[in-house]
């Protein structure tokens, strides 16, 4: 399957199905859902289901809608011979033959018949349509558990930036601003600290932002990415203590840009973050 693919299960009718997620789209085994059906024969079980001629021409069309490097000619020669008691297919010759990409076919360890979920619950009509529906019934409750886990980890980072922000112009008050100066003034402050994190961490200003996204509601970091919002959570402490210490601002942006740059990558090589699904976002709108 390729290394960094974790392999998840699920139990469906006393059945353990094996899957993977592959940039957001998740592969189910088939290997695992013909055992339902048959455990001592599982690779047949496959084999005769691809030698049927619905499912060649449910396999042709889902692969001319989502793989531009299918090969339709060689796919016509399958379907014609289809049907017929001579023929015989495996996962690897439909694969090697066509170039198709929604099943995938691998030895070893974690070795098996893997397939797109449209495919594999196609699949798992043809074992049962009970199966199906149980498999297609816990994979919607799998993702539901998943999105709702991703909001909440948002949230609480959301709401943490939020707590710390409070810290950082606390720091703002004690040490940068002159006594007796207007709201305006004071607020312009503000806004002149909290650009220099949004330049550190964005690359650019909230006024830059909303100047390149004038449809977007809310605001630049309200469309941050959740390993953005961590980042942004610890230059905020960080900058309150490089404000106490006097550090004049055009020396803290390139300390704090610096340590952004080397946080950022640590957090998207992380391991822990990488489990909260590909783009992991956060903002409004799941942006």
């Amino acid at each position: 399957m390729g290394a960094g693919k974790s392999i998840e299960k699920i139990k469906v009718l006393d059945t353990v199905v094996s899957y993977y997620t592959k940039e957001a789209e998740d592969y189910i085994s088939l290997t695992d859902i013909a055992r339902h059906k048959n455990p001592e024969h599982m690779d047949d079980i496959i084999k005769n289901w691809l030698r049927n001629r619905n499912t060649i021409e449910f396999l042709g069309i889902w692969e001319q809608l989502y793989n531009p490097d299918f090969k339709p000619v060689e796919f016509d020669g399958f379907r014609r011979r289809s049907g017929l008691n001579s023929f015989v297919l495996t996962p690897k010759q439909w694969i090697d033959g066509t170039g198709a990409v929604g099943i995938i076919s691998k030895s070893g360890r974690y070795g098996g018949t893997f397939a797109h979920r449209d495919i594999a619950f196609e699949f798992a009509s043809w074992i049962s349509v009970e199966f199906r529906l149980y498999l297609v019934k816990e994979f919607q409750r799998l993702k539901s558990d998943e999105n709702s886990r991703l909001k909440l980890e948002w949230s609480l980072q959301r709401m943490l930036a939020k707590i710390n922000y409070s810290i950082h112009t606390d720091a703002i008050k004690e040490s940068l601003i002159p006594p007796l100066l207007s709201k305006k003034q004071t607020s312009i402050i503000y806004a002149s600290e909290a650009d220099m994190l949004n330049v550190a961490i964005f690359g650019k200003t909230a006024k830059e932002w909303r100047n390149e996204n004038p449809g977007q509601e809310g605001n630049i970091r309200d469309h941050a990415m959740l390993e953005q919002l961590v980042v942004i959570t610890n230059l905020e402490c960080i900058n309150a203590v490089l404000i106490r210490q006097g550090l004049p601002q055009n020396e803290r942006i390139v300390k704090l840009n610096e340590i952004a740059i080397t946080q950022m990558k640590s957090l998207l090589g992380s391991p822990a973050m990488k489990k909260l699904g590909p783009g992991s976002k956060g903002g409004k709108n799941g942006k």
